[in-house]
């Protein structure tokens, strides 16, 4: 969730808007594949209720994470255009906010100021989750970094000021698609 709360703390409101209204809620049933390694995928994903777990094929279909409400999905291969390198299955009944690629490009193409908070956010997000694979996978200090705790430098002080302010963003988007 605080995550979410990171990415969602950067857009405002309108941008949330978009978001909710643009994409669509789209549920998975437990062991129900959302992304398939090596697959292109449609859609950019925000975890609303649920967890899922990530593997990797090269690691002989290892889980090597488990992504719960707030997580973003397919960001990397949005990104990058390149298909996913790992694959994402539902271990209970979740619900996914999908936002189209194609409508999400076009949004980024047409709104700079849009283009900008979103590619922030984005940015503050895979830093922290690289953070995290580099503190598990040992380059950093021998601390294995708890993710329910938040640590002096993981955050910078300008992202916290509207971490309460996305709180409320992310329950808003639970609400309107709990309500769809």
């Amino acid at each position: 969730m605080r995550k979410a709360l990171t990415f969602l703390g950067i857009l405002n409101d309108s941008d949330i808007d978009w978001l909710v209204t643009t994409g669509s809620k789209r549920e998975v049933a437990p062991g129900q594949a959302l992304v398939t390694e090596g697959v292109p995928i449609d859609s950019v994903f925000l975890v609303i209720d649920g967890r899922f777990s990530v593997t990797v094929s090269a690691l002989g279909g290892r889980e090597v994470a488990q992504l719960m409400s707030g997580e973003v999905i397919g960001e990397m291969s949005f990104v990058d255009s390149y298909p996913p390198s790992a694959s994402v299955q539902a271990l209970e009944r979740s619900a996914v906010l999908a936002v189209p690629r194609a409508r999400l490009s076009a949004k980024l193409n047409d709104d700079t100021a849009f283009a900008s908070r979103f590619y922030r956010a984005l940015a503050v997000f895979l830093a922290d989750r690289l953070r995290s694979t580099v503190a598990t996978l040992g380059y950093s200090s021998n601390e294995v970094l708890d993710q329910d705790k938040l640590y002096r430098d993981e955050i910078d002080p300008e992202t916290l000021d509207a971490i309460s302010l996305a709180g409320a963003r992310f329950e808003w988007i639970q609400k309107k698609l709990r309500s769809v």
